[in-house]
């Protein structure tokens, strides 16, 4: 898969992990590009996080180039580490002829650790010389941590006569939750649009993706995702709240299928839980009964064995903290009822099941107290999740 117009890419190993890839850069191949982002909520967000924000405010918004590098978070890591990610930063500078605050920086990995710099900075040549619009299978795969393997997606949006692109790329596995989680997500397009704009269909598209996924309930130090606009597509630049609809949605179609295959390449797992909680009080109330259901390790691991287990999904619903009407909340695997109106429901064991045997389970809880709704993507919990994060360092 190539890049949209304007955007090249490139991975490479460095050396700050010791067999794999684990540097990739992301360029606009003319000049900088309309970028915007979000960010981690931790209060412990890495040095790359801060840099990269700054950078964003300094710059008005524009990006020549991102390097991402995996293997360190560079998290929690005091001046030296910020000294660290500088250096970085004006090297990539000093290469692409451009300010260092267009340079845009990320990083995964081990938390506490100080970003061997030297190393990331000595491959950078290599790294600019291996620019290409296919690069994005080659930093697709530098980013990778836990992940069983790369996560790209693309969509195509039509604005006016003209047929625009969106492609991104993600990784995740482990530390999963909404305000993000340990996950980066670069999403570029070749449609014009202004810094605002961006910014309000990012946070559009990932209230209802990235910020609606769990795995085990952690959020992490380094998330970021970022969306660059390159202008190729030759467009009048979308700026106002009611322009691009069709663009709008491309991104949202991306950001969907990254977070899903984040959430279904979850350390360890198996199935996913798609949890819609419908009949809410408020939008707040849904999302504190869906956040609840999908970080309980008892319903998670009722989902790793394939079993039924509904009393665990109510009694997560019942100290959520979510309004509900005890005597008509209802509960459903897929199209199998399993509580009516706050009491067991006369189903088939088997057709429960069934439906916890596939590989995405459907579990739609109405609390009976209102019209509101909220949907989380989750996946299960089994022994290889333990497995992969009782020796994470060695």
């Amino acid at each position: 898969m190539n890049l949209p117009k304007g955007f090249l890419a490139s991975g490479v190993r460095s050396g700050v992990r010791k067999k794999r890839p684990d540097l990739a850069l992301i360029v606009s191949e003319r000049d900088a590009s309309n970028a915007a982002a979000i960010f981690t909520k931790n209060r412990f967000s890495a040095a790359p996080v801060e840099l990269s924000k700054a950078a964003l405010r300094r710059s008005g918004g524009r990006v020549r180039a991102v390097v991402v590098n995996s293997g360190c978070a560079n998290a929690i890591t005091g001046p030296e580490g910020t000294r660290a990610a500088a250096r970085v930063r004006q090297r990539a500078a000093d290469l692409l002829r451009c300010p260092p605050s267009e340079i845009f920086l990320a990083s995964t990995g081990v938390i506490g650790v100080v970003l061997p710099d030297a190393k990331i900075r000595a491959a950078l040549p290599d790294a600019v010389r291996r620019l290409s619009p296919g690069g994005i299978d080659a930093a697709s795969h530098a980013i990778l941590t836990t992940d069983v393997g790369p996560k790209v997606a693309s969509a195509t949006f039509r604005e006016g006569s003209r047929r625009g692109r969106v492609v991104g790329f993600a990784k995740g596995a482990g530390m999963i939750h909404p305000d993000m989680a340990t996950m980066l997500a670069f999403v570029m397009t070749d449609a014009a649009a202004t810094p605002a704009y961006l910014k309000a269909a990012l946070r559009e598209a990932a209230d209802s993706t990235f910020n609606a996924i769990s795995v085990d309930g952690d959020t992490s130090t380094n998330d970021t995702v970022l969306l660059m606009a390159s202008g190729r597509l030759g467009n009048e630049p979308l700026s106002a709240p009611a322009d691009g609809e069709q663009f709008r949605r491309a991104v949202y179609d991306v950001c969907r299928e990254l977070a899903w295959r984040i959430v279904r390449d979850g350390e360890g797992a198996g199935r996913v839980m798609e949890i819609t909680v419908r009949g809410a009080a408020t939008e707040r109330d849904a999302k504190l009964a869906a956040n609840a259901i999908a970080t309980s390790p008892l319903v998670k691991t009722a989902l790793a064995g394939g079993d039924p287990n509904w009393g665990r999904i109510l009694a997560a619903i019942g100290r959520s903290g979510a309004r509900i009407s005890t005597r008509r909340v209802a509960l459903f695997a897929g199209p199998v009822r399993l509580v009516a109106e706050g009491a067991p429901w006369p189903y088939r064991e088997r057709d429960a099941a069934r439906v916890f045997a596939r590989e995405r389970v459907p579990i739609i809880a109405d609390l009976g107290a209102g019209e509101a709704s909220a949907t989380v993507l989750a996946s299960d919990l089994g022994h290889d999740y333990v497995s992969l994060n009782a020796d994470y360092r060695s």
